[in-house]
């Protein structure tokens, strides 16, 4: 007896996974037979969270475990707490995620959740093919967050971090104060800066985060690590908790999603905007989009496009990055502490007007954005 064919398989238990399974199933699709493939078992998989700003209330916006009105921005000599008005910087912890998730799935008879390796997703016949663990699965449409980028596809930038999860023996953080960035660590011809999440006044995961553009080298995650612990030393004894890393290629260009049945999601699908590397919101956005799609159309191709000028501005700016590493805190520190943080916040979800971005460009030292647009006009009419 041949097995069941899906509606759909969702290739990936990470962030893109576990999102659209929540959309599809709190929608019309609540009733259709979908599997999901966690491909990382609990002893492998390592804790994370996903930092974010909202303005409003999303699906699962009520799995936040921290909410933030305000962050501390560190940069160009500035050393300032900005409210975000009508904005929240909010975190989700995994388990968290996992647990809601999980909970959605019970409540459909037809959703599944299995664990295993995924070797291959590809475009059959008549049928998507996912195989796990040796075993095929078919389906009406595949979604993959897990298969291996395409060869030979290069980043136009990179984005590099260390994390360690402390514990300071004496109190060190402000509990209500998240700092997006600090720069005041040493940038070593590149561009560094400071995360911290603070969970209480002795408790934090502290990050140093570096962008490397297209003809960087970035720094290995030893060199990251020692310039963490250099900073680390201003707090006195304190003990590494748990400890992440990883190093995350940014592109300008929209990723090829589609390929027949299947559909690329998440990272894999291009959704990390290529700014700042930044993406929870938007495979939010994503996935809600897919199970409109499917509901509407029978089909998930009916996706949110990012703008064209969006896409410019951001490769005006790592094209700045990687002439003048040093741009980078100038950028965010101008455009923080010269704007309204609403109006900031609204550009990088690429959700304002134009008179909106003529004033925050206003706010930036023109000349090497103006150079930066100038050599990929010259590129882009020569062809390169």
């Amino acid at each position: 007896m041949a097995d069941p064919v899906f509606d759909a398989v969702i290739a990936g238990g990470g962030l893109s996974g576990l999102s659209l399974a929540a959309h599809l199933g709190a929608g019309p699709w609540r009733d259709r037979s979908v599997l999901v493939i966690d491909d990382c078992t609990p002893a492998r998989r390592p804790a994370a969270s996903w930092g974010y700003w909202t303005a409003g209330i999303g699906l699962l916006d009520g799995v936040a475990y921290r909410s933030y009105a305000r962050v501390r921005v560190q940069a160009a000599g500035a050393d300032d707490v900005v409210a975000l008005g009508r904005y929240r910087y909010q975190v989700v912890r995994r388990s968290d995620l996992e647990r809601v998730v999980r909970s959605v799935i019970g409540c459909c008879p037809r959703f599944a959740l299995r664990q295993g390796r995924v070797e291959s997703v590809t475009n059959g016949a008549d049928a998507a093919e996912v195989v796990v663990d040796g075993h095929t699965y078919r389906a009406c449409w595949a979604f993959d967050s897990v298969s291996p980028e395409s060869p030979g596809r290069s980043a136009d930038a990179r984005l590099a971090f260390v994390g360690w999860e402390v514990e300071c023996a004496v109190p060190c953080f402000d509990a209500q104060t998240p700092v997006l960035f600090d720069f005041r660590i040493p940038q070593a011809g590149r561009s560094r800066f400071v995360y911290v999440l603070p969970k209480d006044r002795h408790r934090a995961l502290v990050e140093v985060t570096e962008f490397a553009g297209r003809h960087a080298i970035s720094s290995t995650a030893d060199e990251l690590g020692a310039a963490l612990a250099d900073h680390m030393d201003r707090f006195g004894r304190y003990e590494v908790l748990r400890t992440e890393s990883a190093v995350l290629p940014l592109r300008v260009a929209p990723a090829a999603r589609r390929s027949g049945r299947v559909l690329r999601i998440g990272a894999r699908g291009g959704l990390l905007k290529a700014s700042t590397g930044y993406g929870y919101q938007r495979i939010q956005r994503d996935s809600a989009a897919i199970a409109a799609s499917l509901a509407q159309y029978g089909h998930p191709f009916g996706l949110l496009r990012s703008r064209r000028r969006y896409r410019l501005f951001d490769a005006i700016l790592l094209e700045v990055l990687d002439r003048e590493p040093a741009q980078l805190e100038l950028a965010f520190g101008q455009l923080f502490l010269a704007n309204p943080a609403e109006r900031v916040l609204r550009f990088l979800d690429e959700d304002t007007r134009p008179l909106d971005e003529v004033r925050l460009a206003a706010t930036l030292a023109p000349r090497p954005y103006l150079r930066a647009a100038s050599t990929l006009l010259l590129a882009h009419a020569s062809g390169r």
